[in-house]
């Protein structure tokens, strides 16, 4: 039987998974034996109980000065600004994807613009944005933004051009307006895609929001990974690295749930 035919069963499937995630973990820990083996204060790669403790620590412990938790501030800081950025951009790419899918003038007008838009290095923008708009939120979610909008826009653009003709002359011939169209034509068959583009858009925009907040902030995951970098504390940057990767985890299975319960007729399709 050829390679492609073998279909792994649920317990295999579930170790399949777990494999690379276990031979990184025994890789480190043998790395890191043999670091503090040699020398027993190495801080680049701190034994795995070193950084449990360093995580129940930050996780529980309040700081001295300000008598709050800073794992937590950091955490809530950080989630406001992306899921800031994250749905002012869902929400431009959606207009904007209509609008150029389904109108020859608003393709004209906007098709070329976000193209080379798209083309422009986000980060390099950085420090323009800090002048414009400041160091504070407005900065590090315009950022976002500008980061993560054209790619959706492009790709919803596409689907919409892709849905069949014979849909929208069906509408028409019954009478939709160009509105009626979009809303009740078009939107149904991308909303699926646009919650895929947010998926695959949320590694970008944990890059551009870290960034953002390295450079110029007073609180967040970001920043505290900058500011405690100086101490090599590698310890507390693992924790804040785990943390932010389970946090992507979380909102990435929250939206592949919110799309397989509101259009599980797409997952079918799959």
């Amino acid at each position: 039987m050829r390679l492609i035919n073998h279909i792994p069963g649920r317990p295999a499937a579930l170790l399949l998974a777990a494999l690379p995630f276990i031979m990184i973990f025994v890789a480190y820990s043998i790395a890191s034996d043999i670091r503090l083996t040699a020398n027993p204060q190495d801080k680049l790669l701190p034994a795995p109980t070193t950084i449990v403790e360093t995580a129940e620590r930050l996780f529980t412990v309040p700081d001295k000065r300000s008598k709050e938790i800073l794992l937590w501030n950091d955490t809530f800081a950080s989630l406001a600004r992306l899921l800031g950025g994250v749905t002012i951009s869902a929400m431009l790419s959606l207009a904007l994807g209509l609008a150029i899918g389904l109108l020859p003038y608003a393709r004209s007008l906007f098709s070329g613009f976000i193209a080379v838009l798209s083309m422009v290095p986000p980060l390099a923008l950085l420090p323009i944005l800090f002048i414009v708009f400041g160091l504070g939120e407005v900065s590090k979610v315009v950022l976002i933004v500008i980061g993560i909008t054209p790619f959706m826009t492009r790709d919803l653009a596409q689907r919409v051009m892709e849905i069949p003709k014979e849909q929208i002359v069906k509408a028409q011939t019954l009478g939709a307006s160009s509105w009626v169209i979009a809303l009740r034509v078009a939107l149904p068959q991308i909303l699926p895609r646009l919650i895929s583009n947010v998926r695959l858009s949320l590694g970008s925009a944990w890059l551009f929001l870290i960034a953002a907040e390295a450079v110029a902030s007073n609180v967040g995951l970001g920043y505290r990974i900058f500011l405690v970098r100086r101490y090599l504390a590698m310890d507390v940057i693992l924790t804040y690295v785990i943390w932010i990767t389970v946090l992507a985890f979380v909102i990435d299975w929250l939206l592949k749930s919110l799309s397989r319960r509101a259009f599980p007729w797409m997952e079918a399709n799959l």
